[in-house]
This record gives C-alpha cells, sequence and structure tokens, in this order.
C-alpha cells in the first residue's frame, strides 16, 4: 500500500453567530476557534507532505465581509479579514514549492444561513446579479482551483 499525501485541502468551516458592534462581547471564542485555529490545526499539518511533494492546493472559504465590510457583523469582519492577511502570506509562502493557496469569498448564497436575514427584494439592492449565488457555483469554483493542470516546460525546469 502507497502512502499518498492530501494534496487538496478546501477549508470550509464557519460560524455565523455576529452582532451589532455595541452588542458584541470583546471576544467570541468558539467562532474565533473555528475561524482561526481550525484553520491553522487543519492546515498546518499537511504542508508538510505538500512541500514534499511539490505540488498542492489549499482553498479557503472565506466570507466577502473580510474583504469590504459589512453593516452588522463587525466581529465577522475581523476575523475574516484576518483569514484573508493569512491566506495571502501563506500563498508567498507555498508558491514556489508548486502549492497554491486562493480565498473563495462569494458574497449571498442561498444556504439555510440566509433564511430569514435576506429577502428577495434586499438581495436584489445588494447583489449586482440581482439574485443570491447557488452553492454549485461556489462548488464549480473550488473545483476549478484545485484541478491538475499538466507541468509545463518551465514547470519542469524550476524544480
Amino acid at each position: 500500500m502507497v502512502d499518498v499525501p492530501i494534496q487538496i485541502l478546501v477549508n470550509n468551516a464557519g460560524v455565523h453567530d455576529d452582532a451589532v458592534f455595541p452588542a458584541c462581547a470583546p471576544s467570541n471564542g468558539t467562532a474565533c476557534d473555528v475561524s482561526l485555529n481550525g484553520f491553522f490545526h487543519v492546515t498546518q499539518p499537511l504542508t508538510l507532505p505538500m512541500i514534499r511533494s511539490r505540488w498542492g492546493r489549499i482553498i479557503n472559504i472565506t466570507s466577502i465581509a473580510g474583504l469590504v465590510g459589512n453593516r452588522g457583523p463587525g466581529q465577522l469582519c475581523r476575523r475574516q479579514g484576518r483569514a484573508a492577511r493569512r491566506h495571502k502570506s501563506l500563498s508567498l509562502e507555498l508558491a514556489s514549492r508548486g502549492i497554491t493557496v486562493n480565498a473563495v469569498a462569494p458574497g449571498i448564497i442561498q444556504t439555510g444561513m440566509i433564511e430569514g436575514v435576506f429577502d428577495d427584494k434586499a438581495i436584489a439592492g445588494m447583489v449586482p446579479m440581482k439574485r443570491a449565488g447557488k452553492p454549485e457555483e461556489v462548488a464549480d469554483l473550488v473545483g476549478f482551483l484545485a484541478r491538475n493542470r499538466p507541468a509545463t516546460s518551465a514547470d519542469r525546469s524550476s524544480r
């Protein structure tokens, strides 16, 4: 039996438990644990095997709120902003070893998480496409980012 390392990792854990700024607690341990520490504890042990094989894909599902801000979920914006900087740093660290690190930050996606939060009129006012995204659209993008493209001669000469 051949021991094959995990070479494609999709971090997709998240917790939605925010409040407007005046109602925020100074620290939300559960959400920070999932958003920041969970990423570390899953990703860190898998990077060395990816480095050894000189190929890997790390894809992090995050929130658009970390990039552009959002009214209401201040804690989410703070956590996701930290996550965006972490993704960029890790991509710079691992790129020369054939490992890509990408963050997918979809806007409003039609899941149970938005029920009772956004109605169709609100979505049409916030989203240029005038509709919530679909989970399968996000999945298609993640599949594209995870694909194994054939190595080019430039890739082989840089090893």
